[in-house]
């Protein structure tokens, strides 16, 4: 018999899914038959998220907006089964005059907000008997130096090992789980890497030749849901494409 993925009748929350990496995760899922749910904090475009997605606005760095949209989800699907925390990001600026307002919210948004997630998808899959699957996006910023980004690099540090820590204390009926995602083609790539050609110079330097897309994200997050993942917790996925080449290999002569 053929190994598949059949996530059907699982319920998933997809924070931040209505686009980039989240919309990539969410269509995956969708592909793979599970019930998803995508919140934010604006409204999608009318069609923008495959038929059958529902949408919760919500702003995870709050607490209490996090545990009305797991109740929500319960209330109207009846259990949640798996989550993915998505939402996060950052604008490049230098480190020494990020403001401690903007590094507040950076680190707030890319690891705080994960755990308010996490603890009130925790609270509801402890009292099933299936469980739950939890899965934090983190970066490739977070396992090597952010020059730039250096609050976001260090929260999807701490994602890392925050996926760690909870897997351990939430185990055996909740896995925990990380995906560190490299350079991913969303709508502001080219924006972020100067135009087109800046960011066709960042994929050149991938062994796989590319960027990942964010089905590329998407299709980890599918696994590590997956039963084929069962014995999987605590683990950070990292889905790169090979690495970055660091301008020294271009002077290796053996």
């Amino acid at each position: 018999m053929a190994i598949t993925i059949d996530l059907s009748g699982r319920v998933a929350l997809v924070t931040g899914g209505a686009r980039g990496v989240g919309r990539g995760i969410v269509g995956r899922l969708v592909d793979a038959g599970a019930e998803v749910v995508a919140c934010g904090r604006t409204e999608p475009a009318a069609g923008s998220l495959p038929d059958g997605v529902g949408f919760i606005t919500c702003d995870v760095r709050s607490p209490e907006a996090v545990g009305a949209t797991v109740d929500a989800i319960v209330a109207d699907r009846k259990h949640l089964d798996i989550v993915v925390n998505n939402a996060g990001g950052s604008p490049g600026t230098a480190a020494a005059t990020a403001s401690p307002r903007f590094t507040e919210k950076i680190v707030g948004l890319n690891l705080i907000a994960a755990l308010h997630v996490a603890q009130a998808a925790n609270r509801v899959m402890q009292a099933r008997p299936g469980g739950g699957v939890i899965l934090n996006v983190a970066s490739l910023s977070g396992l090597r130096p952010s020059p730039g980004t250096a609050a976001y690099g260090a929260a999807k540090a701490g994602l890392v090992n925050l996926t760690g820590s909870l897997a351990m204390e939430w185990a055996p009926r909740v896995r925990v789980n990380a995906v560190s995602a490299g350079v991913v083609r969303t709508e502001v790539l080219d924006e972020y890497y100067g135009g087109s050609e800046g960011s066709a110079a960042v994929a050149a330097g991938v062994p796989l030749g590319r960027v990942a897309d964010p089905a590329d994200i998407g299709n980890a997050v599918v696994f590590l849901s997956s039963p084929l993942a069962g014995y999987v917790t605590g683990a950070n996925l990292v889905v790169h494409g090979g690495g970055e080449r660091l301008v020294l290999h271009d002077h290796q002569s053996g």
